[in-house]
């Protein structure tokens, strides 16, 4: 975090270093003094010694981290250790020194679907709300961007992400553990803000889609990735209590509901880019995660709804435009 305030002017933030200063100083203060989850994965991630990788593949769909001749065998085997005391390891896939993290979201697949249709990042100011370990964050820092700053509140991802950089070492890749409404006033800081994956865990999504639309530049791009009914109705599902066995999901919008919640919030030039219906291929159980996946939320007698009678997850890309 510190990093971030060495490079405020590089980074053109110069207009808010004393928020900034302020908000990192106190978020430094908790993290020294941090208990439970944030105490007990910080151990692990400062067990990890940093080396050197011979080779630093970001543009491929496994994020590449050195060989296997970079590390000793007692090396490697230490790394290893580590990186599985760090699990879930939800997001990815990664190769560590030839140690292959194989995460429960094959995340290329999203990327793919997502990448030809975004303004070219080079240059940009993005923001990726929800980043957990950053495997987005470092595929778009292979495309030259300014500065790619992630917001992970979860503590296991947050120390994912910072293992990830000990040796990447990407200098305009930053992360900020916290959710995205703790994030000082920025004003119309952002080009490209990435919002995948979250929109569906706020009670007030019209609410937070208005706060991110006033954080970005005039015609800058908003990428939304969301849980979605494939109706044009205007109406959304509000689970009664859970959805695909998760407890935080309030409002699953149908496609034309998607677009007037981003009318409402400010943006223009909404359109919807890709509709994936969620497939165990992509979202499956793996060595590195020690908890139930995709298989276990749907009806095992009908993959077209979830284990509450739902419609299955399906999940929509739009693109919009602040203005």
């Amino acid at each position: 975090m510190e990093k971030l305030l060495q490079n405020i002017k590089k980074f053109k933030l110069s207009h808010l270093q004393p928020d900034l200063e302020t908000f990192i100083r106190k978020k430094r203060e908790f993290l020294d003094q941090s208990k439970g989850n944030f105490l007990k994965f910080s151990k692990v991630f400062e067990k990890i010694q940093c080396h050197d990788p011979s080779v630093i593949d970001l543009e491929n769909r496994m994020v590449t981290i050195g060989a296997p001749d970079d590390l000793e065998p007692e090396e490697l085997k230490a790394l290893y250790q580590s990186l599985d005391q760090l699990c879930p390891w939800r997001k990815g896939p990664f190769n560590f020194f030839g140690i292959k993290v194989d995460s429960e979201w094959q995340s290329w697949m999203k990327w793919e679907r997502i990448f030809p249709h975004i303004k070219n990042l080079k240059g940009r100011r993005i923001l990726d709300i929800g980043s957990s370990n950053g495997y987005y964050m470092f595929r778009a820092a292979a495309h030259n961007p300014l500065i790619v700053l992630g917001l992970e509140p979860q503590s296991y991802f947050y120390f994912q992400y910072l293992a990830i950089q000990k040796f990447l070492k990407q200098d305009n890749v930053f992360c900020l553990p916290i959710p995205h409404d703790e994030l000082p006033k920025m004003g119309d800081y952002f080009d490209t803000v990435f919002c995948m994956g979250v929109l569906y865990h706020r009670p007030s999504p019209v609410e937070m889609l208005r706060e991110i639309h006033d954080s970005m530049k005039k015609g800058g791009e908003l990428v939304l990735e969301n849980l979605i009914l494939e109706t044009r109705e205007n109406f959304c599902l509000f689970p009664k209590d859970r959805y695909a066995k998760m407890r935080n999901v309030y409002f699953i919008p149908d496609l034309l509901a998607m677009e007037s919640w981003l009318l409402r919030a400010g943006f223009t030039n909404i359109r919807c880019v890709d509709i994936a219906k969620t497939l165990v291929e992509e979202q499956r159980k793996t060595r590195w995660i020690q908890t139930e996946s995709l298989k276990n939320f749907l009806d095992p007698h009908d993959p077209d709804k979830t284990v509450e009678g739902y419609p299955a997850p399906v999940r929509a890309i739009f693109l919009a435009e602040a203005r």
